[in-house]
């Protein structure tokens, strides 16, 4: 036996009757009003969390100025309040991606705590999704299309219609004498999306009755895939040891001898996982920057260019570097004195910890060509030292170097280039925090 359009709904939903809030995305169109309708019948029966709904105005067509007053009208007939909101929608290759994107962006910053965002997303949209990112060459994680549940913002964005056809909505909506509004862009085949809505789904259903419920299961197994996919990389990811020996960076990096004792296909399983929080990743075809990287030889500094940053490879590891990391440093020349902590410059802060050296300090960073006295080994190149040191190569020009005069008398949190005996003072470099754009 069939269950009805409610009882689908509650079970969809058993797992958040909790949380403080329900807000629905409420565009006005079928998809949305069926859900909120649903909604507010079932909490005149069931003990539910408060509901209201939001209306993202992109204003991006002139039909699309009458659907405030629209959702407006249906929420205050419903009892439901609304909240209304615009957004500037960023020009760009794609237009629809550029609107999703603002429109995301202003539900996961209106989003409380804990508080759940209920899209009106079902089956066809799902089986669309998937076929748009099969032709477009999309892995496991693309293929699983749109979860059920995910975090958005400080809350939760959630799908409780993805198991219902449109052919349902629209039954339900029919049947209860409901009105809603229509996107004039939906019949836009120019859209991908709108050609296979319109001319290439039919022409598989005809063929295949079930095929867009076979498409919404096929998308549920490769989502069930993709979870042991991340479970794998969640345990490759325990055995990447040693920690680093500058582990005061706190940077993202990854010992790169355990790395590469995986398989190619683990590696690239790994970093995907490791870098989705950090950056988008190129899709299958477009890994040459990592084959370039491990290949490169030992003395070599290589690079992977990536969306949102770089990846580099220094003293055995692998390192992200993401904004301010990137930019250069402007030349220094600033007064320390012992009691007090120097902020520099998009770098962080120093300080003196122990029995300071007498007279006037300054700090500086790498020109080039500087030496430094060392107890029982005299003068040496700093460059060579911070070699021997380890010290990866996108930190080099970023440590602040102490000076008395023109004498150096210690390198930042590297204390074996210092001149200081042990235990007598340390010179100690605090770095950027994530306040400052820096990890």
């Amino acid at each position: 036996m069939l269950m009805s359009l409610e009882a689908q709904l509650l079970v969809a939903l058993s797992a958040w009757r909790s949380v403080p809030v329900w807000t629905v995305a409420f565009s006005g169109g079928l998809d949305s009003t069926v859900l909120l309708h649903l909604l507010v019948g079932l909490a005149q029966r069931q003990q539910l969390p408060p509901l209201r709904a939001i209306h993202i105005q992109h204003g991006l067509q002139v039909a699309a100025e009458a659907w405030p007053a629209h959702c407006q009208q249906v929420c205050d007939e419903l009892g439901v309040p609304l909240l209304q909101h615009e957004v500037q929608v960023q020009p760009g290759a794609s237009l629809e991606q550029a609107a999703r994107d603002a429109r995301y962006a202003a539900f996961a910053e209106l989003l409380g705590a804990d508080e759940v965002l209920l899209t009106a997303q079902h089956c066809d949209d799902q089986a669309e999704t998937l076929l748009f990112r099969l032709l477009r060459g999309a892995g496991a994680r693309g293929l699983a299309a749109m979860p059920a549940s995910r975090p958005l913002g400080a809350g939760h964005l959630v799908r409780p219609l993805l198991a219902v056809s449109r052919a349902e909505l629209e039954g339900y909506a029919r049947s209860n004498g409901l009105g809603w509004v229509e996107d004039p862009s939906n019949c836009d085949e120019r859209f991908s999306r709108n050609f296979l809505r319109r001319q290439v789904l039919p022409l598989l259903t005809q063929r295949w009755p079930q095929a867009v419920a076979s498409m919404a299961r096929s998308a549920a197994h490769l989502s069930e895939a993709q979870g042991l996919l991340d479970e794998l990389a969640q345990a490759d990811l325990t055995l990447m040891q040693p920690d680093s020996r500058f582990a005061w960076l706190s940077l993202p990096s990854l010992p790169l001898t355990s790395l590469l004792s995986l398989s190619a296909a683990r590696q690239r399983n790994l970093l995907r996982h490791w870098l989705a929080p950090l950056t988008p990743m190129p899709d299958s075809d477009h890994w040459a920057g990592w084959t370039s990287l491990v290949n490169a030889a030992v003395d070599a500094a290589p690079i992977w260019r990536l969306a949102r940053g770089e990846l580099q490879r220094a003293d055995g590891r692998l390192w992200w570097l993401s904004g301010p990391w990137l930019q250069p440093l402007p030349p220094i020349d600033l007064p320390l004195t012992t009691a007090a902590r120097l902020s520099l410059p998009g770098n962080g802060h120093i300080y003196l910890l122990g029995q300071a050296p007498e007279g006037a300090l300054q700090v500086r960073y790498r020109q080039g060509g500087e030496v430094l006295q060392l107890a029982g080994r005299g003068r040496r190149d700093l460059k060579r030292l911070l070699n021997e040191a380890g010290v990866p190569g996108f930190l080099r020009d970023r440590l602040p170097l102490l000076y008395q005069g023109e004498e150096l008398l210690a390198v930042a949190n590297v204390p074996q280039l210092s001149v200081a005996a042990p235990g007598n003072w340390q010179f100690v470099w605090q770095v950027p925090t994530n306040d400052q754009g820096l990890s």
